[in-house]
């Protein structure tokens, strides 16, 4: 008798109830769980390439401000001399008893480079005549000229020379981690670069690396969009 008034109990079927729902809801609320992150898992590679895509579009405009600061100071001075450091670019330039400002500091730091830093690239170095090739294949085989004065920036153009009337398209092959130059400060350059090694997410004049991308005020002619805005399918490889 006792036993079987304890298994008609209505109070021991409310519990076995309860204990019932309870387990469905944490089965249910487990499927939930998995099925959001398998989708979260979907997402994020595409996540990952738009962020990546709007910090690369910052470091070109940022780059791209640095390049306008460079050929500012050259013509500055008429040619005469190359900034020493992105400090000479932030510091501006002297008017009257005040400074003419031609570089923001935001622009002075490389958002893609751990410590903010932008690779300073001297007017002869390999990284830089070999990018100067890549824009004139980029260009269509046109390497455009220099922005008016053109005398006070072409002086710095001439090793470019040999290597873009001469080289085979075929042959020229964008600068390898051995001509890549990590120097930030104490030299005389033309214009900046990422210290990021990454392969990027964007093209820059038909360029996928982040430490070959060189901002500079030469060549910066009428032409084809330096910056093909299509993101590339696959993720970005470190």
């Amino acid at each position: 008798m006792t036993a079987m008034m304890a298994t008609t109990d209505p109070k021991n079927r409310k519990c076995r109830r309860v204990r019932s729902d309870a387990g469905m809801s944490l089965i249910a609320l487990l499927a939930a769980m998995t099925i959001m992150a398998t989708a979260l898992l979907a997402v994020a590679p595409t996540v990952y390439i738009e962020v990546q895509r709007e910090k690369e579009l910052e470091a070109i405009r940022r780059g791209e401000e640095v390049a306008e600061a460079i050929r500012q100071y050259v013509m500055f001075y008429r040619g005469a001399k190359l900034p020493n450091s992105i400090d000479d670019l932030v510091e501006g330039l002297p008017q009257g008893t005040k400074k003419r400002m031609i570089l923001r500091p935001s622009a002075a730091i490389d958002p893609l480079s751990e410590d903010g830093k932008w690779r300073l690239i001297r007017p002869e170095s390999q990284a830089f005549l070999k990018f100067g090739k890549r824009v004139q294949i980029f260009n269509n085989g046109v390497l455009p000229s220099s922005p008016e004065p053109r005398q006070f920036l072409d002086r710095y153009a001439i090793p470019l020379v040999n290597i873009v009337n001469t080289a085979d398209p075929s042959e020229v092959q964008e600068a390898d981690d051995t001509e890549i130059e990590d120097v930030t400060e104490n030299v005389q350059f033309i214009g900046v670069a990422s210290q990021s090694r990454t392969k990027s997410v964007l093209s820059y004049y038909g360029i996928e690396n982040h430490s070959k991308w060189i901002f500079t005020p030469l060549f910066r002619g009428s032409g084809p969009a330096a910056v093909n805005p299509r993101a590339r399918q696959d993720q970005p490889q470190q």
